[in-house]
């Protein structure tokens, strides 16, 4: 008798997906909890996982449909694993001619039998490499992005390639004509069209304004190389620049408590804690997790908790849960190479700190030209809530902070 496959309870106020990706086909072995589908969320993709071991049956929706909590999405038939993998091999003899033109199609389609997350799939096929030829070093010899990203540096995915270019004596084919003008349409993930509507939603709604100040790492950057060893020995993580920052918003937060509000309705919401969301890149996009309570946190609580976000972000492993709520946002394109930005709240929070690259540049210090290394910091808030004076105090404090560390450990 075949089992259902149903769409798990994916969150808090969540009732639908999208489903992104099919990681086991009709006839494949299925182990018991072992991943067969990729949902989109608003947020997250998340992998469902097979209720029992068996064979894959039938697939109920197809890429692209969507599916509410609870939905038949597939089945799963009773058989061994090992028969259903061996089924193909017959055909396989009769017909040589097809078995060999399989290999030629490798880079453009992942082997089946092999079980991907949507991350890894998705560099997998960018990079045109056989999975089979990777190492595994997650779960159940299970490859992850960083075992693909380390085999493309290697450079080994070029060596076929190279062999066969070498033994045919033929030099590699020149790239296509530029006159060509191709293009093509993807569908947007589901959690590309809720940034969409939600960033749009943003501007419609809230009286965006942007301030802006810099301010002089000097005294970070010192303080960091000064105490980054016996921090990392001591605590297992490195001394970041983001935590110095969160450190600082926390105390801004409790002088300046607008920019910790929110407007609900006729009301305004004021928070006594600080949960700071820290946008973080992720294969599908940004995602902003949520560090609850950064406020009661030490240094060493707020970067094992960042580090942990980045790299679940790239794994794909990140929860709803994980990005619920949140009072206030850090955004750092700096890591990207930004200069300056004008970031867009995440509703319905009322600000959003931006920072960016840190450069070297000439400033005035005490009537002399000095060289500096300098960072343009960047507040956007609702106007409707926070005046530009409280705006303005917002980033000052950070601005006192971060060029004087001291006073966040005597609350000045």
């Amino acid at each position: 008798m075949a089992t259902e496959v149903t769409v798990p309870v994916l969150g808090e106020s969540i009732t639908e997906a999208t489903l992104g990706e099919w990681l086991k086909q009709p006839g494949d072995a299925v182990a018991a909890d072992e991943p067969i589908a990729s949902l989109e969320t608003d947020k997250v993709a998340l992998e469902v996982p097979a209720p029992e071991a068996g064979v894959m049956g039938e697939h109920k929706v197809a890429v692209g449909d969507t599916v509410e909590v609870g939905a038949v999405i597939a089945t799963i038939e009773a058989g061994s694993g090992s028969a259903a993998k061996s089924a193909p091999a017959p055909a396989q003899a009769k017909d040589e001619p097809k078995a060999e033109a399989k290999p030629e199609s490798k880079t453009d389609e992942p082997d089946a039998s092999i079980t991907l997350s949507p991350s890894v799939r998705r560099l997998v096929l960018e990079h045109g490499v056989d999975p089979s030829q990777i190492s595994g070093t997650g779960k159940d010899g299970r490859l992850t992005k960083a075992d693909v990203e380390d085999y493309v540096k290697s450079g080994a995915q070029k060596a076929p390639a190279a062999e066969q270019a070498t033994a045919s004596g033929a030099s590699p084919a020149p790239a296509a004509a530029s006159g060509n003008r191709n293009e093509e349409r993807v569908r947007m993930t589901r959690l590309r069209q809720t940034v969409a509507r939600r960033l749009k939603e943003a501007q419609d709604t809230a009286a965006l304004l942007t301030t802006f100040n810099d301010v002089d790492m000097s005294a970070v950057i010192e303080t960091r190389g000064k105490y980054k060893d016996l921090f990392a020995k001591k605590h297992g993580v490195k001394l970041g620049f983001m935590g110095f920052f969160v450190k600082a918003a926390c105390m801004a937060l409790k002088d300046v408590p607008s920019v910790n509000a929110q407007i609900d309705g006729e009301e305004i919401v004021y928070h006594d804690y600080a949960d700071i969301s820290v946008a973080v890149s992720a294969p599908n996009g940004l995602v902003v997790p949520v560090i609850r309570n950064a406020e009661a946190m030490s240094f060493a609580d707020v970067e094992n908790t960042i580090g942990d976000f980045g790299k679940r972000a790239k794994d794909g492993t990140l929860t709803m849960a994980d990005m619920q709520g949140g009072t206030f946002t850090i955004s750092n394109g700096g890591v990207f190479g930004s200069l300056m930005s004008t970031p867009i709240i995440n509703p319905p929070q009322s600000a959003v700190l931006g920072l960016h690259r840190i450069e070297d540049r000439a400033v005035v210090v005490d009537g002399e030209v000095v060289v500096r290394p300098m960072m343009y910091m960047a507040l956007s808030y609702d106007h409707r809530l926070i005046d530009g004076r409280e705006a303005v105090t917002f980033l000052v404090r950070i601005k006192e902070a971060i060029e004087d560390p001291a006073r966040l450990l005597i609350d000045l």
